[in-house]
């Protein structure tokens, strides 16, 4: 299925999350972004604007053992060979697996297929897709639910056929009202819209709960959503509680982060649930979901739900600001400048900076340090972030 409609809404779905999650957290923002560390409990932020902290004893690698616990991830930065970033010793070395990271929850075993093989789709899955189409629309024309869903995927992408985003609607609409979770999934989404069909938001929540209930991510995901929205605070966290974790599980990594936020910040979770809320956190990251890689970072760094873990925490950074997050880049100019995680570097703080603040992210502590290197560091940090730019 598409990614397209499952990251449909997205940007304000997570926007509406994030402001419930802060209401029902109540934590409050750190107003330097390099806070002194406090060795008290951390319910974790909402916000990825909290600051990391630096090592007590100035040292990188200090306040743990200087080794990587077990079980935390170390992704690779873009264009690493395993050659370290600050000429430290050369690594002794570590397997495939072991930079995939440890072992994270398992996900649910797979049902057994049963049924008879089903020659449209596989047509379909080889990209045979006018000999699916020729194999489907009978049988769609017969009733199929099946047959109708993949007739109406074809004609709403324009696969092997013109494109016809209303006839794609129509097999849609018929899929869904013979019980289809895909069809229903997707023709509520058209419902929301209004564009294809007259919009109908009634219809298109009792057409998402239906899909949700009956197992498809996509809509469990955005029924979820739906909830947080109707029901402001943790009244709407909880009901929508069982639909992320339901969505999580079958990989969608908008859904694992989210469920990671809930389970660290809402009150009444049970402690042996909310202990798994930095390994969902983990698995939205690994899929690439940059916000989850810099929140990944921060919570390694400070210490929330788990061990510190000041080089792992740097990694996960780094690779969300070689992605692009702003504040990403902000936050691993911090950490360059205060050796966390890694070892001092004015030119790449500097040039960490230079990208953030062209992106127009403010920040006055780094504007002094800026300012403060000499014309050397700042010519070697404008050309490292124009090499960047163009890369």
């Amino acid at each position: 299925m598409s990614n397209r409609h499952v990251r449909h809404l997205r940007l304000l779905s997570l926007m509406i999350l994030s402001a419930v999650l802060a209401g029902a957290a109540g934590v409050a923002r750190a107003e330097d972004p390099l806070q002194e560390f406090q060795p008290v409990e951390k319910r974790g932020r909402i916000t990825p604007f909290n600051g990391a902290a630096p090592l007590e004893t100035g040292k990188a690698g200090s306040g743990d053992s200087g080794q990587l616990p077990a079980g935390e991830l170390q992704p690779m930065a873009k264009g690493e060979t395993g050659a370290p970033v600050d000429g430290a010793a050369p690594s002794e070395g570590v397997t495939v697996f072991e930079r995939m990271g440890a072992e994270l929850p398992p996900l649910p075993a797979e049902k057994p297929f049963e049924g008879k093989p089903d020659d449209a789709y596989g047509a379909f899955q080889r990209g045979y897709y006018l000999t699916a189409m020729g194999l489907a629309l009978p049988r769609a024309q017969l009733g199929d639910r099946a047959a109708q869903t993949l007739v109406a995927e074809i004609l709403d992408s324009g696969l092997g056929v013109k494109r016809d985003p209303k006839a794609a609607a129509f097999w849609y609409e018929q899929a869904a009202n013979a019980g289809d979770p895909s069809a229903m999934f997707k023709f509520a989404v058209l419902l929301m819209e209004g564009r294809v069909v007259p919009r109908d938001p009634k219809r298109a929540d009792e057409l998402m709960k239906k899909a949700a209930d009956l197992g498809n991510a996509s809509a469990q995901f955005n029924h979820a959503q739906t909830l947080t929205a109707d029901m402001p605070g943790e009244k709407g966290l909880k009901a929508a509680l069982p639909y992320y974790r339901k969505a999580a599980e079958q990989g969608i990594a908008d859904a694992q982060y989210a469920l990671s936020q809930i389970l660290i910040n809402v009150d009444g979770i049970p402690e042996d649930e909310r202990a798994t809320a930095r390994d969902w956190l983990a698995r939205a990251a690994m899929a690439g979901y940059d916000t989850a890689e810099l929140d990944l970072a921060l919570w390694m760094i400070d210490g929330i739900a788990g061990e510190r873990n000041l080089e792992a925490g740097f990694r996960w950074m780094r690779r969300a600001a070689e992605g692009g997050n702003v504040v990403a880049q902000n936050k691993l100019s911090h950490l360059y400048i205060n050796a966390i995680g890694t070892r001092q570097d004015p030119v790449e703080a500097a040039k960490w900076y230079v990208l953030s603040r062209r992106a127009g992210l403010q920040d006055p502590q780094l504007e002094d340090f800026y300012l403060g290197v000499s014309d050397e560091v700042q010519k070697k940090a404008l050309m490292a972030a124009n090499r960047f730019r163009r890369s």
